[in-house]
């Protein structure tokens, strides 16, 4: 069965909506499952008007294409873990961004043995190769910091904005040139120097602002799609890219505000951003105070007592899949007429809505689950704070250590608890590397050990009568 151009454009209109519609679900993890829904129904609508269009003279090779994404997909769905869905993203966005490099190459090389290349066609040809090679290998390079495969570590050096400055307008010269002349040459040094600038911009960001980069990427992946809907002339294609570009762009604005960040510090790799001061920073001073510990016996002593209990996830809740185990303790204090929420800075984990995804997959109530402007107020009146795998998000050296790379950052204002404690596998500092002055405060004990462990403990305990 073959569809009319008008039936086309129609389904690709209703799935256009549907995006729309997941877009708005994906907004709060109440509607999440719903939006998700809508963009599956969405992009199963669009295959198929696709499929069943004009333009499809075989099936041959898109069914083997097909069936090859669909193992390696399933096989990627069934062994992920939660801790390296980051990574996974960041991969997902380097394959859009080749894919478009790859659509636009071919698309230059069938025009041109056609001789159907005019400048209108090779400016969109530009436009998708530069802003693919850039998400390609800016997305390669995320995917190594978040992995462990490349320092998390900022990568600066001198005359590092002039550098990329001066491969970006070399790469837009080279894409005019392209679009007038159709120069072979051209076409490859722009597609070289994309790939250049791709590594350039996203080395010099540090780990701390690694969500923020994720959320931008998913922005670039958006926009390089869209300019392939231009090169294939598919409407659906550049609707798709452009809701994803928009919404990427803005999802990396809220966290650029979250986290006190410029939105230019992120667009051009880190430019205007300080090198930080000299001397002895407040984590070095505080380091000699030293750190009270506490056993799993002294939290829950604390807490089956408290009236209201705060628990902070981070990253190590991940690492140590312990968000059922959490789930756990919530029910229990809960029977205890102990009141327990849950504080989530905007860029806690990897990746934007990484620890709501978590509590969502343990089946805490949305409601339990606050942001950190609805919770910042309250932790003056909670009895205890449980921070579990937390680190930067609760540091007070964003606040008053500026030498600090995470100085500025808005931060969860866990240490106004009249008791904080922490659960830790070792001293090392969070991911941006900066010593954790939370540690030092006098109401705030570390309890060591691998956070499941540790929760499954309290709950034991709790079980147990507690102390």
């Amino acid at each position: 069965m073959e569809l009319s151009v008008n039936s086309q454009a129609l389904a690709y209109l209703a799935s256009a909506i549907l995006f729309i519609f997941a877009l708005k679900g994906l907004t709060h993890p109440a509607t999440a499952r719903r939006g998700n829904m809508y963009g599956m129904l969405g992009m199963a609508i669009a295959i198929g008007a696709t499929l069943m269009g004009a333009e499809v003279q075989s099936y041959g090779f898109i069914i083997a294409g097909v069936l090859a994404g669909a193992v390696i997909g399933g096989i990627l769905a069934a062994r992920i873990q939660m801790t390296a869905m980051p990574q996974l993203v960041a991969a997902l966005h380097s394959f859009v961004g080749m894919a478009a490099v790859l659509v636009a190459i071919g698309t230059f090389l069938n025009k041109a043995a056609a001789n159907a290349l005019n400048p209108v066609l090779m400016g969109e040809l530009s436009a998708g190769i530069i802003i693919g090679a850039i998400t390609f290998t800016g997305s390669v390079i995320a995917f190594g910091k978040l992995q462990g495969l490349i320092s998390g570590q900022p990568v600066k050096f001198a005359g590092q904005h002039a550098l990329n400055a001066a491969i970006a307008l070399a790469t837009l010269a080279l894409g005019v040139h392209f679009a007038l002349t159709g120069s072979g040459w051209s076409l490859t040094l722009m597609t070289l120097l994309a790939f250049v600038l791709g590594v350039t911009l996203i080395i010099p960001i540090g780990g701390a602002d690694m969500p923020v980069i994720i959320s931008m990427l998913n922005s670039y992946s958006g926009w390089a799609a869209a300019a392939t809907g231009f090169t294939l002339g598919n409407n659906l294609l550049i609707i798709v890219g452009a809701l994803v570009g928009f919404s990427g762009a803005i999802l990396s604005f809220i966290m650029c505000k979250a986290m006190n960040r410029s939105i230019f510090n992120v667009v051009f790799g880190g430019f205007g951003s300080g090198d930080g001061g000299g001397g002895d920073s407040a984590g070095a001073q505080a380091a000699a105070k030293g750190v009270k510990s506490a056993s799993v016996e002294d939290a829950v002593y604390w807490m089956e007592d408290a009236n209201k209990v705060i628990i902070v996830p981070g990253y190590g809740m991940a690492v140590s899949q312990a968000q059922h185990s959490v789930k756990e303790l919530m029910e229990l204090l809960n029977a205890r007429g102990v009141e327990v929420k849950f504080a989530i800075h905007p860029v806690a984990g990897r990746m934007p809505g990484h620890m709501n995804v978590l509590l969502a997959e343990a089946d805490i109530p949305y409601d339990a689950v606050q942001e950190m402007d609805e919770i910042n107020p309250e932790f003056a009146t909670a009895d205890v704070c449980l921070v579990v795998g937390a680190n930067d998000v609760v540091n007070p050296a964003a606040k008053t250590d500026k030498s600090s790379p995470i100085y500025g950052m808005p931060i969860l204002e866990a240490g106004k608890a009249r008791q904080v404690y922490f659960l830790k596998r070792s001293m090392r500092p969070g991911y941006s590397g900066v010593d954790n002055l939370l540690f030092y405060q006098d109401n705030t004990s570390l309890v060591f050990g691998d956070a499941k462990d540790t929760i499954e403990g309290m709950c034991t305990a709790l079980k147990g009568g507690g102390h």
